[in-house]
């Protein structure tokens, strides 16, 4: 927990959760991971959530409810975006919906906040957030959501228990989803962006977003196409049209419907970082210019291109445009048969920096209106 952060696109962490498992290839460097098995493995905040291995502290699937830590965001008067279980995830699968109420509870009473959460569990993410009782025969389809929402009473009355002045707060609330939570999912790679990107396109948000951060191999967003009908967005009203496609980036512009509103781009830190092709990096940029959607490039990671520093001041080596590294008399050689086989070189995070073709990106989302 952190009121100040030092990552580019928040202001502050929120860890009222911590825990995890890996699902993915993402995973295998987590931050958080390392520190809750090594730093903090005796803080009674990550004590007991990982296990030792040959390549480090492993997330075991445990997770746990920080309940000290669940009305900070309450304390803090000035408004500030704050990204909530930066060491864990809110849907992890071993996360009781209960627990999440909470969570959403405070989020509720801190509208002066904008609070961002980032999950690699979509399905969860989706079935939590866009779960509806049945309606009444005569309940309008712009309704229901608002009123139907399966965990509304549950998150209202965990809201009575942490705030019982406030408890009238989300009856009040004339816009839902929340307007001050962003949802947003975490894909490294086409695989995964095609895994989870859908199911965030069919989650109700005032913003949903996209960390591609660490990037493992190149991602085309305009290949994932969800074909749909407007009884599978509950929280848009407007839309009557009975069957359209969403375009990740382009949304769906018959009907007006945004898809995408930011995403997020980084290579890998740390020791064991794995780089990114600047070509992966370049085109999420122009993929993201060409629709108007919010860009911004968080870090180049322990590798970049070579000519961000004079020759001779870091280890050189090559990345494949399918994400092999070659070093060595690998990299010497090359691979022919690879037209967009680029030279990169181990400068560490800071000296790589965050330019992209001398550009810092600092991109930020509009609140759907």
């Amino acid at each position: 927990m952190a009121e100040h952060s030092t990552i580019e696109w928040t202001d502050a962490t929120w860890n009222p959760i911590t825990g995890c498992s890996v699902v993915s290839p993402g995973c295998t460097s987590c931050y958080a991971m390392g520190l809750a098995g090594t730093r903090l493995q005796h803080h009674p905040s990550r004590a007991g959530l990982t296990a030792p291995s040959k390549a480090g502290p492993v997330w075991n699937g445990t997770v746990r409810f920080n309940e000290e830590w669940l009305t900070q965001p309450l304390q803090w008067k000035r408004p500030r975006m704050i990204f909530v279980c930066a060491h864990g995830d809110l849907f992890h699968e071993n996360v009781p919906d209960a627990w999440i109420d909470r969570v959403f509870a405070v989020m509720a009473l801190a509208p002066q906040h904008t609070f961002q959460v980032l999950t690699k569990r979509s399905a969860r993410m989706r079935r939590y957030m866009a779960g509806c009782e049945m309606p009444p025969d005569d309940l309008p389809l712009h309704k229901l959501w608002v009123t139907q929402w399966s965990r509304r009473d549950q998150v209202a009355a965990a809201m009575r228990d942490i705030a019982g002045s406030c408890s009238p707060l989300l009856g009040k609330v004339k816009q839902l989803p929340l307007p001050n939570v962003w949802l947003g999912v975490s894909t490294e790679d086409q695989k995964r962006a095609d895994q989870r990107v859908p199911d965030l396109l069919e989650t109700p948000a005032a913003v949903r977003f996209v960390s591609a951060e660490p990037l493992l191999g190149p991602i085309d967003f305009s290949r994932i196409l969800l074909g749909t009908s407007a009884a599978e967005f509950v929280d848009m009203p407007h839309i009557t049209k009975a069957r359209f496609t969403v375009d990740a980036l382009k949304g769906a512009a018959s009907i007006g419907w945004r898809g995408l509103d930011w995403i997020i781009v980084g290579g890998e830190s740390g020791q064991s970082a794995r780089p990114m092709h600047p070509r992966w990096a370049r085109s999420l940029r122009d993929q993201c210019a060409e629709q108007n959607v919010a860009f911004l490039f968080k870090q180049w990671g322990e590798y970049g291109p070579c000519e961000l520093h004079p020759p001779g001041t870091a280890v050189c080596s090559v990345i494949g445009s399918s994400g092999r590294h070659m070093t060595g008399r690998d990299a010497v050689c090359g691979d022919p048969e690879d037209a967009h086989a680029e030279i990169i070189a181990r400068f560490g995070k800071s000296r790589a920096g965050r330019l992209l073709d001398g550009v810092e990106h600092n991109g930020m989302p509009q609140v759907r209106g």
